[in-house]
């Protein structure tokens, strides 16, 4: 059964919070607000680019809704263990907390340095503010969007997700988590050997 889509007024403000607090974080951290490009687009694709983790939406942005899917999957399991201690608003804002630590731990300079090394964002040198803040923003779309579907649905948009950002970019939530703790050469060769406009921005 799904959970109703309205939280308390006191998890809403929560959530902000945590929002603005994570961005914040990155500013001290001296992230940059927007790529240095100086311009926001909606969507950037080409993976192996400056701009990559710069702006709105790119490939992995469906890695973050699916890391929404994840969240509303473990609290819903917890949801059935203790309902009274664990309703929709505090499983968000704890989804909001992981995902916005995630954010500050991926552009810190040992995680960056960890991206250049073991995959194939050679270039990385961390996200925008404004890529985090919709990094964070997809994966709320994420658990909001599994609370109302089927969860065999929601693992079906989940593994579409995954073999098609394999599939054109040679990467995805599963292969980035592979190649960030367990990093295995020949991945990383077959991901480099990869050809085509969405990863290279040559045809």
């Amino acid at each position: 059964m799904a959970w109703p889509l309205r939280i308390s007024k006191y998890s809403g403000l929560c959530a902000l919070l945590l929002f603005a607090g994570f961005a914040l974080i990155l500013l001290a951290m001296g992230r940059p607000a927007i790529c240095s490009c100086g311009t926001v687009k909606l969507w950037h694709g080409i993976v192996q680019s400056s701009e990559n983790s710069q702006h709105l939406v790119d490939w992995y942005s469906m890695s973050h809704i699916i890391h929404g899917f994840i969240f509303f999957g473990i609290g819903n399991l917890l949801r059935k263990r203790f309902p009274k201690l664990l309703p929709l608003g505090v499983i968000l804002c704890l989804s909001i907390l992981i995902e916005g630590a995630w954010e500050v731990l991926e552009n810190s300079p040992v995680i960056i340095g960890r991206y250049r090394e073991a995959t194939i964002s050679y270039g990385y040198e961390g996200d925008s503010i404004i890529n985090s803040m919709a990094d964070i923003a997809w994966m709320i779309f994420g658990f909001f969007l599994a609370s109302r579907l089927p969860w065999k649905v929601t693992l079906t948009i989940a593994l579409i997700f995954e073999l098609f950002t394999g599939y054109m970019i040679r990467d995805n939530l599963a292969l980035n988590i592979l190649m960030l703790t367990v990093p295995i050469e020949a991945v990383k060769d077959w991901q480099a050997a990869g050809t085509g406009y969405w990863l290279t921005g040559k045809p």
